[in-house]
C-alpha cells in the first residue's frame, strides 16, 4: 500500500468517524490535515519555473451580482494552465536515480503539458500517453515540449492503464495528474498567493471561494491551504453535472466510477474521483455545486467581457458556479452575509474552433437568446405576417422551407424556427411567446432543447416521409474510422435515413442520426442500440425533430 492510499484510507475513517461525532469539519481532522500538509506546501518553491499569476478584479460581473468577484489567472501560465505547479512540484521530490528513470504520465490536456515542460526544464525525459481521440494539435503542443507521445487507448482510462504498466516495465515514475500528495502540494501554491494577493486587490478578505473540480487535485490543495488561513471561508467546489465525479462520491462515502459522462467540458471530465482528493474534499468542502454546459459558456463569455481572456470551458468553471450560487440566494442574505468572492480561472487551451458552438450556447446560459418553433399557415403574406408580429427585433436566426404540395397549391401549415436576441431574458422571452399566441401563432419555445441547438437549427429545410424511423442522438470520437466502425457494426436491413455530424475542435464530435426500422424488427434493433459501443439517447419524440425534420405524418 502505497503512503497516498494509506492516508487515504485514514482520512476517510476520520471523515467517518467525525460524521458520527456531529460533523466531519472537527478540529481534531483539520489539525491531522494541517499538520500532514501545510509544511510541504509552504516549502513548496517552484518560482524558477512557475510563474506567479495576477488576480484580477471582475467588475462587469461584480456589478450584476452585487459582489465583489476575484479571479485568479492562471491561464498565464507557460503552458496556460495551472497543471504545471502539480507536476512540477511532483517532479522535484524525485530522487536523483528515479530522474534518471524518467517520467510517464496519461493524458489528452493540460497535465501532459505540465509534465512535459517540468520534465524537459529538469533535464528529465519524459514519455506522454494520449488516447488516440486526442487532436493533433495537443499531441503538437506536447511534443514541442520535449516529451514523447504515445497513442494508446480509446480513452483516458484505457490510456492510464498503458502508462502504468509501461511504467512498470521502463521502471519510469508514473505521474498522477491529480491522486498524489505533492502534485496536491504543488496546486495548494495558488492559495498562497491568492491570500497574499487578496487584501491588496479588493481592501479586505474573500467570504466565499469557488474552486472547480475535476478529480479534485486543486480542490484539495487550495482547500487546505483556504481552510488553514481563513477557517471560516466558505469553500465551495464547482463540478461539470455531466461529468459530476466527486459529487458522487462524497454522496457514496467513497469514489465511485461514473457509468457514463460527457467531454465538454474535457479538462475535469474525470470518470472516478481520486481516493486521496475524495478524503480531503470531504474534510474540507462546506458545498458542491454542478453547472450545466449552457452556463460554462456563459461563463466563457462573462471572463472575456471582463478580462480579454478566452478561458476553455473546464477553466471557466469557477466563475458558471459562482453565478449559479449567488443566483440561489435572496437579494437580502446576498448582500448582508457574502460580499468578496473569489475563484481561478483554471486554462486556456482552447481550440479556435471550439468559439462558435461556444459562442451559441452562451446565448442560451446567459438568456440572450430565445429558440422557438412557429405554426404559421401555408398562405401567401403569412411569412410577412408574422415578421410583423416579432416587430423591430433582432433575428440571429430564420429557418423556414415552404412545405406546400408538389403543385404548389396552398395546404395546411408551415414551421419556422426562428432565433430572437433578448435584452431582458427570460422575462422579455416569455412576453414575445405571449405575443405571438394572442396573434393567433402556435410556439413552441426551444430554447432548452438541447437537440434543437446542437442539430435542428443547422438542418431546416424540409420534413420527410421515412417510415418507421427510429431518431437517436449520440457522440462520436473524433478519431479516423469512427463513422465507419459504427456502419459496419451496423446490421443489414436497416436504411439511414437521417445523418447530421457536428464537431467544433472536441474530441467528440455530436450525432443526430435517423434508421429506418421495420416494425418486426425493433426487438433486434434496440438490442443493438444497446451493445453500440457509443452511448445513444433515443430523439424520435422531440418535439424539434417532429416539427422540423420528421415524418410529414406529425400534422
Amino acid at each position: 500500500m502505497t503512503s497516498n492510499q494509506a492516508l487515504a484510507e485514514d482520512r476517510t475513517y476520520a471523515a467517518t468517524a467525525g460524521a458520527q461525532a456531529g460533523g466531519l469539519h472537527s478540529d481534531s481532522h483539520r489539525r491531522a490535515l494541517f499538520d500532514h500538509f501545510m509544511p510541504r506546501i509552504m516549502k513548496c518553491r517552484l518560482e524558477d519555473l512557475v510563474r506567479e499569476t495576477p488576480l484580477q478584479s471582475m467588475e462587469g460581473l461584480s456589478r450584476r451580482l452585487g459582489v465583489d468577484v476575484l479571479i485568479k489567472r492562471e491561464d498565464m501560465q507557460r503552458v496556460h494552465s495551472f497543471k504545471l505547479r502539480g507536476a512540477y512540484a511532483r517532479l522535484r521530490t524525485m530522487s536523483p536515480e528515479a530522474r534518471a528513470r524518467g517520467v510517464i504520465c496519461a493524458s489528452a490536456g493540460n497535465h501532459a503539458q505540465g509534465v512535459a515542460l517540468a520534465a524537459s526544464h529538469m533535464g528529465m525525459a519524459a514519455t506522454v500517453v494520449m488516447p488516440d481521440i486526442t487532436p493533433v494539435i495537443k499531441i503538437n503542443a506536447v511534443e514541442k515540449l520535449g516529451a514523447e507521445v504515445r497513442i494508446s487507448g480509446e480513452n483516458f482510462d484505457e490510456a492510464c492503464a498503458h502508462a502504468m504498466a509501461l511504467a512498470k516495465q521502463t521502471g519510469a515514475e508514473f505521474i498522477h495528474p491529480y491522486d498524489d500528495e505533492e502534485v496536491i502540494a504543488g496546486q495548494g501554491t495558488i492559495a498562497l498567493e491568492l491570500f497574499r494577493q487578496i487584501p491588496a486587490i479588493s481592501g479586505g478578505m474573500i467570504d466565499t471561494l469557488f474552486v472547480p473540480v475535476g478529480g479534485g487535485g486543486l480542490a484539495a490543495g487550495i482547500g487546505l491551504v483556504a481552510k488553514y488561513m481563513q477557517p471560516d471561508l466558505r469553500l465551495i467546489a464547482v463540478e461539470a453535472e455531466e461529468s459530476a465525479s466527486m459529487r458522487a462520491a462524497l454522496n457514496a462515502g467513497s469514489p465511485v466510477t461514473l457509468p457514463e459522462m460527457g467531454f465538454f467540458a474535457e479538462g475535469v471530465a474525470v470518470r472516478r474521483a481520486g481516493d486521496l482528493t475524495h478524503a480531503l474534499c470531504a474534510d474540507l468542502l462546506d458545498e458542491i455545486i454542478t453547472v450545466s454546459s449552457d452556463e460554462i459558456c456563459a461563463a466563457v463569455q462573462d471572463i472575456y467581457e471582463d478580462t480579454r481572456a478566452i478561458a476553455e470551458p473546464a477553466g471557466a468553471i469557477g466563475v458558471a458556479g459562482m453565478k449559479r450560487w449567488y443566483a440561489s440566494l435572496s437579494h437580502r442574505k446576498r448582500h448582508a452575509g457574502h460580499q468578496r468572492a473569489a475563484t481561478i480561472l483554471t486554462g486556456a487551451n482552447v481550440n479556435f474552433a471550439r468559439l462558435q458552438h461556444i459562442a451559441e450556447r452562451a446565448a442560451v446560459g446567459v438568456s440572450s437568446e430565445a429558440l422557438l418553433g412557429v405554426t404559421i399557415p401555408e398562405r401567401p403574406g403569412s411569412f410577412l405576417d408574422f415578421c410583423r408580429c416579432i416587430g423591430a427585433r433582432q433575428i440571429t436566426e430564420f429557418n423556414y422551407r415552404y412545405a406546400g404540395p408538389p403543385d404548389g397549391t396552398p395546404a395546411g401549415d408551415a414551421h419556422i424556427f426562428v432565433g430572437i436576441a433578448l435584452q431582458h431574458g427570460d422575462r422579455e422571452r416569455s412576453q414575445i411567446i405571449q405575443a405571438l399566441r394572442e396573434n393567433g401563432y402556435p410556439v413552441s419555445d426551444l430554447s432548452q432543447n438541447d437537440m434543437a441547438r446542437a442539430h435542428i437549427r443547422h438542418m431546416v429545410g424540409g420534413r420527410a416521409s421515412a417510415a418507421g424511423e427510429k431518431v437517436l442522438r449520440s457522440v462520436f470520437p473524433e478519431r479516423p474510422g469512427a463513422l465507419l466502425r459504427f456502419l459496419e457494426g451496423l446490421e443489414g436491413g436497416w436504411n439511414i435515413s437521417l445523418f447530421h455530424y457536428r464537431n467544433h475542435g472536441s474530441e467528440y464530435g455530436r450525432v443526430l442520426i435517423g434508421i429506418q426500422v421495420p416494425p418486426d424488427d425493433e426487438e433486434r434493433f434496440a438490442a443493438f442500440v444497446e451493445r453500440c459501443e457509443y452511448p445513444f439517447a433515443y430523439e424520435s419524440d422531440n418535439l424539434a425533430y417532429q416539427m422540423f425534420v420528421g415524418s410529414q405524418d406529425y400534422d
